[in-house]
């Protein structure tokens, strides 16, 4: 999964590839303490769409870059931040739908997750690797 960044104004996107099973333990205590929720909560709530926990997970990638900058430097237009999946995670996904989902639903859903896998960002050190955004 990436978490991508592109404020107004900036050119081109700002790209991470976040996986909640390597950050390092204190940024997850960091977060945990900032966001009030336990790590397994904190990276259901990110993929759910929390404005907090997305802000928390934006502010660690930008400390590791600047890290002068301070939590009440990182405020974001919704539109400006998004998560996205690798190819591989949609793959997975689809592989799920293509064996639960049934009828006209299955198709409709089938076709929109083709189109998003033949749009989908790859790294090349990524490639075929995937996990669960999820921390149990």
């Amino acid at each position: 999964m990436y978490l991508v960044y592109q404020p107004e104004g900036q050119a081109e996107a700002t790209r991470w590839t976040y996986n909640p099973r390597r950050m390092m333990s204190a940024e997850r205590e960091w977060i945990e303490r900032r966001t009030e929720r336990t790590w397994s909560e904190f990276t259901k709530d990110v993929v759910q769409g929390s404005s907090l926990c997305r802000r928390a997970l934006l502010y660690v990638f930008l400390k590791r870059e600047h890290p002068t900058i301070r939590w009440d430097d990182v405020d974001f237009a919704w539109d400006e931040l998004k998560l996205e999946y690798t190819k591989a995670e949609l793959v997975e996904i689809r592989s799920t739908v293509a064996e639960s989902a049934t009828g006209e639903e299955r198709e409709m859903i089938l076709a929109k997750l083709d189109g998003e896998i033949a749009e989908a960002y790859e790294d090349p050190e990524e490639q075929g690797k995937a996990q669960p955004p999820v921390v149990d």
